[in-house]
């Protein structure tokens, strides 16, 4: 569960005066013009909050010297890559120093290790777009203005797990300020018990000021968006078991569910790709026996594909996950849940009240991938599972209260299902999760007690539970 931001030390006015001295125009105040834009720059305006002042380091020392200075000085602070997560506090904080860190972004790539390097600022479209032109790729996010950082922080699902496993697996090396400022790097030879915390252990461990990542020669794919009526999502759930329990599931074809349930003019988006250029596997034979309102499956490179992913124009979100194993029975009463439960009322009386379900299908080769990759703390069983989300949106603060409950409700009535049916499965999603959610919790008890004796390895003042307030914390 994220902790609610705490008002922070006296004096950090005068801190960021300090910081205007110190790092010179890296630093806005509230009185900049540039303040509002960068203080709301974040994706839902649930997490939009005003900072004493923001700071926009250009390098990993100018990071070490701003988090020493705000440990030293018991000052709250927020870090921020992209700014996707619609948690409160998450990336940003009232009255505290929001470290921005969308200035920390190269990308480099060596040919001959085929390792990519990228600051933690970075966004995923800039990161795909500068490796296209060598015809590789990386497992990344799937929606392209996600943050680098905290989508590897969170574990971080991708078109590629089936493959590779998660984001968070296929970092070969964490460039990390730790609490007291010093800079190391967390690998599987140097910190490697640091380098498997951060492999989903948040921002509790220290600041992130780059990743070097593997990359695949994936670069022409076949993929895109099928679009059904609203009417078929008992079928097309049906077609998911399917999908999902063949013995022999080819691991380059991939997808992710979404059905609007409170808009049947969207009705039901599968996003697809298959990650070689062949037209119409037969991967996705079980859904293309349905007619579809729109289909822009083609040929076309996966940064392409990724870029037809569509974001609904809602100034407010939540989200709530919860895990389970495929099971067809089990899916037919959720897609009854979700087109029926009397809380879609309640989100359909706020202004542009909208929820959409997602299945996303994690197959027992990601999890097998990510343990030859050096494992996470994550606690993944190597079974087939899905992942679900309900992304509620809505217009103005005054529906906040509403929006949450309402799905956490029926995110509740899932899991009693889940479970009815012997299906549960334990883990949350950090990356789709809730603020009010128990992620890290949900690791099981062997790796919250090793991310704990992580973080009092690495920061045995508890400097990152204390002065950063937002994200999802290690248990006390």
């Amino acid at each position: 569960m994220i902790i609610p931001p705490t008002s922070m030390s006296v004096g950090s006015t005068a801190l960021c005066d300090q910081f205007r001295f110190l790092l010179g125009n890296i630093t806005i105040p509230p009185t900049s013009s540039e303040y509002n834009s960068i203080s709301d720059e974040n994706w839902s305006e649930t997490t939009w909050m005003k900072p004493s002042c923001i700071v926009q380091p250009l390098t990993a020392l100018e990071v070490q010297k701003i988090v020493r200075t705000l440990v030293r000085t018991n000052t709250s602070f927020a870090i921020r890559s992209g700014g996707h997560s619609p948690s409160p506090g998450a990336a940003n904080i009232d009255n505290g120093v929001l470290i921005d860190m969308s200035r920390l972004d190269q990308v480099t790539f060596d040919a001959e290790s085929s390792l990519a390097t990228v600051g933690s600022g970075q966004t995923w479209s800039n990161v795909y777009e500068s490796l296209d032109r060598y015809n590789v790729t990386i497992v990344g996010g799937r929606v392209l203005d996600v943050g680098v950082g905290g989508l590897v922080l969170g574990g971080g699902l991708s078109y590629l797990t089936d493959l590779y496993g998660l984001v968070c697996d296929n970092v070969v090396n964490f460039q990390v300020v730790t609490a007291n400022g010093s800079m190391i790097n967390a690998n599987a030879t140097s910190n490697p018990d640091l380098w498997w915390a951060l492999k989903g252990g948040s921002n509790n461990f220290g600041v992130v000021t780059s990743f070097t990542l593997n990359t695949y020669p994936i670069h022409t794919v076949w993929g895109g968006i099928k679009e059904y009526a609203l009417e078929y999502l008992p079928d097309i759930m049906a077609a998911m078991y399917i999908y999902q329990s063949n013995p022999n599931k080819d691991a380059y074809a991939n997808l992710m569910l979404q059905a609007f349930t409170t808009n049947s003019s969207v009705g039901v988006v599968l996003n697809m790709v298959y990650l070689k250029p062949v037209e119409n596997p037969p991967a996705f034979e079980p859904f293309y026996q349905f007619p579809t309102i729109d289909d822009t499956t083609k040929l076309q490179t996966l940064t392409e594909m990724i870029s037809g992913q569509r974001v609904p124009n809602i100034p407010r979100w939540d989200w709530h996950a919860t895990s389970f194993e495929p099971d067809a029975d089990l899916y037919q009463e959720i897609a009854n849940i979700t087109l029926h439960a009397p809380e879609l009322k309640q989100i359909e009386s706020l202004t542009s009240g909208s929820l959409a379900l997602g299945l996303q299908p994690i197959s027992t080769n990601a999890v097998l991938a990510g343990q030859a990759r050096g494992g996470n703390p994550l606690g993944l069983r190597s079974v087939n599972q899905t992942w679900f989300v309900l992304d509620v949106g809505w217009n103005d603060a005054s529906g906040d209260a509403i929006a949450h409950n309402a799905t956490a409700s029926m995110r509740a009535k899932v899991e009693a299902a889940s479970k009815k049916h012997n299906k549960y499965v334990e883990y949350i999603f950090m990356n789709d999760a809730s603020h009010s959610q128990d992620v890290i919790e949900h690791y099981g008890e062997a790796s919250v007690e090793k991310l704990k004796a992580v973080e009092r390895k690495y920061d045995p003042t508890s400097a990152f539970h204390r002065w950063v307030p937002g994200g999802f914390k290690v248990p006390e």
